[in-house]
């Protein structure tokens, strides 16, 4: 008789938990899995996904207004919102069935309901208890709001992706990919949108010039972009909400959204009573086997606060799996992960900025373009894309790729392996580019941008 009822029970229905559970389950292993919302989790049900349906929805609009240069006649367009809205559920609805079928066709048992750990083998869920020899610890990210006063007021990208009508005006508080994807929908789809956001520049972490980059495009749009901006406190008003600023300024809005950060799901499920440490966050803290502080329970995705992308969460639940039920050791790589932004327009990056790189290796190459791309031309859409490369001077190795612009994510997904195979910007020049596309600007970049000391001098 089993010692315990499953061999590995998973805690989290979302990416990394069912990826995880699959895999395990295909090698033989006995497989539980519990849930207490949707089952695919924040990508699925409130993220990735039906993020991406709304910025394709929202996209048309460009289309529109450029297809008079290309020779189409049409009535002005018209944008039901709430039809919008009724299609993306119902494409939620259809792959949450899908995920359903995945977990039932490798063989997981999925238990509805809340999973709290009892102690370090038992999963308490309504009452009813189930142990196991290794316990998988996938419960992803929440939005976290401040606390200010009227924050009451405020919605996030959880209510965003419902919303029952679209704002006329919305303040988007925050300079997050988040926050820079909804001002895309949004503005896109006809609202008045502001970015009120605390730093300087949109988008901390990614290269400056991504960064200053894609805040000039959005201002280009109608976007207004309202840095070092702090609110304090949000009032409800007639027409809507005032938020006060500690410069004592208002800025008023029909809706406001905060896209401010997200926190581990952590929070009474019982980790700390097993002996699982959390790291100041709330995020569970792992080794780079997912092993957490008690060796048999483990964790991936967002709850590991470590790169917060769901290829990523599938990935390290993969591996997992290898592990402990294929024989086959498998450690998450967590270098070179290419990333996107599904601003308007995008933003994508593989590998080191350039602050990154210089900091790592010193001496760096830095190679930049800017241009019109050739689709605007005759549409006469003031829309640049900026594509960089970021290279070691001593071994030539292309360290990081960058772009913003149409189609970013599709191209810069294609580099990324170069990247990770460790390519040279001499192999880059050797590749032909396709013509014309904008993607060949990165196999013809030849002239270096000067160095930092230089342009400082030169100006």
């Amino acid at each position: 008789m089993a010692k315990y009822d499953f061999d590995m029970f998973t805690i989290g229905a979302g990416s990394g938990g069912v990826a995880s559970s699959r895999r395990a389950g295909t090698y033989g292993a006995r497989v539980g899995i519990c849930e207490d919302s949707r089952v695919g989790g924040t990508c699925v049900i409130r993220g990735c996904v039906p993020k991406k349906l709304l910025v394709y929805g929202a996209q048309f609009a460009d289309a529109f207004a450029d297809a008079a240069a290309y020779g189409w006649t049409a009535a002005p367009p018209v944008h039901d919102w709430a039809s919008l809205i009724a299609a993306k559920n119902k494409e939620i609805g259809r792959l949450e069935g899908v995920y359903h079928k995945l977990l039932k066709d490798s063989g997981v048992k999925l238990i509805e309901g809340r999973g709290r750990l009892v102690d370090p083998h038992t999963v308490e869920i309504d009452g009813e208890r189930y142990t196991a020899a290794n316990i998988l610890v996938a419960t992803g990210a929440h939005p976290v709001l401040p606390a200010i006063p009227g924050i009451e007021h405020a919605i996030t990208s959880n209510e965003a992706l419902d919303l029952a009508a679209l704002p006329r005006r919305i303040v988007i508080v925050g300079g997050s990919y988040i926050a820079v994807e909804f001002a895309g929908i949004f503005h896109s789809l006809g609202a008045e949108v502001t970015l009120a956001c605390r730093r300087d520049e949109l988008l901390g972490g990614f290269d400056d010039d991504v960064r200053v980059t894609l805040a000039q495009e959005l201002r280009t749009r109608g976007i207004a972009i309202r840095a070092r901006t702090d609110i304090t406190r949000i009032d409800k008003r007639d027409h809507g909400c005032d938020l006060a600023t500690a410069k004592g300024e208002t800025l008023s809005a029909d809706l406001v959204m905060y896209a401010t950060g997200r926190r581990p799901n952590t929070r009474g499920i019982g980790l700390e009573e097993a002996g699982v440490r959390l790291n100041a966050s709330g995020a569970v803290t792992i080794d780079t086997w997912s092993r957490s502080a008690v060796p048999h329970i483990y964790a991936v995705g967002d709850v590991t606060d470590r790169l917060n992308l769901t290829p990523v969460a599938i990935a390290e639940g993969r591996a997992l799996a290898e592990t402990l039920f294929n024989d086959n050791p498998v450690e998450m790589d967590h270098a070179n992960v290419p990333t996107a932004v599904f601003s308007q327009p995008p933003v994508a990056t593989v590998g080191m900025t350039e602050r990154a790189a210089r900091q790592a290796v010193g001496a760096v190459d830095i190679y930049r373009t800017q241009f019109r791309p050739m689709k605007h031309t005759l549409s006469g859409r003031e829309e640049r894309t900026m594509m960089k490369l970021v290279v070691d001077r001593r071994s030539d190795r292309v360290l990081g790729c960058h772009m913003v612009g149409a189609d970013a994510p599709e191209i810069i997904q294609g580099l990324a392996i170069a990247v990770k195979c460790g390519a040279t910007k001499r192999q880059f020049d050797q590749t032909v580019g396709i013509h014309p596309t904008t993607a060949e600007e990165f196999v013809t970049l030849r002239d270096k941008v000067p160095e930092p000391k230089a342009q400082a001098a030169a100006s």
